[in-house]
């Protein structure tokens, strides 16, 4: 079983390290693309320094079309969606969300957070289905209705596309795994209103499709 393992970066070059070292690693994975969605910091520099494939867009298209660039690249059956701002990312979370599809029991698999941190917990209790750490065929993606611009929405893109096809998923628990929130990378005030605009582009997603 051939895995890409797609890592879609804006700015993350205090946390790409530690996500890409732990992919690069693991024998489960084939390849590692990150993609640099527009950044102006060195997030493509230090994961290029560590081995990775980096996809360098020369403008952010978020995260919906950074995806979708590196699925292009990828070169295996299935492909492992992963956050560049990951805390606490270890093997066996790759391994745990590989299992099931490997045993048969899904077709798919969604990684949600669990005694990781209390805020990005709850977060996930809350909504659960907005995961961004999935596993999924690469030949399933191309079916997903508007990725490239669907921004923040693709974990709905993505979770329609399982519905439409009646693809058999799971979602796996990832203990003491969590990532830095918008309100932490950017100050309260700016984050807060990153966040905002993030569940306004899910809702666009939503309603335009």
């Amino acid at each position: 079983m051939k895995v890409t393992a797609i890592v879609p970066a804006y700015n993350e070059e205090k946390t790409i390290a530690g996500v890409v070292e732990v992919l690069l690693s693991s024998p489960s994975i084939q390849q590692v693309i990150v993609v640099s969605d527009g950044s102006t910091d060195n997030t493509a520099a230090v994961a290029e320094q560590l081995g990775a494939q980096v996809v360098k867009l020369p403008h952010n298209l978020g995260k919906g079309g950074a995806l979708l660039a590196g699925v292009r690249e990828a070169d295996a059956e299935y492909v492992m969606f992963i956050d560049a701002d990951l805390i606490g990312l270890k093997e066996y979370h790759i391994e745990s969300m590989l299992s099931p599809i490997r045993s048969g029991e899904a077709e798919a698999t969604m990684g949600v957070f669990k005694k990781g941190r209390g805020a990005t917990d709850l977060a996930q209790k809350i909504a659960p289905r907005l995961s961004g750490q999935r596993v999924i065929k690469t030949s399933l993606v191309s079916l997903v209705k508007h990725m490239d611009i669907s921004r923040f929405g693709v974990e709905m893109a993505l979770n329609r596309l399982l519905e439409e096809q009646k693809v058999k998923w799971t979602a796996v628990e990832l203990p003491e795994l969590s990532h830095v929130m918008k309100e932490e990378k950017l100050g309260f005030w700016k984050g807060f209103r990153a966040r905002l605009k993030m569940y306004v582009e899910i809702l666009a997603y939503l309603i335009k499709n």
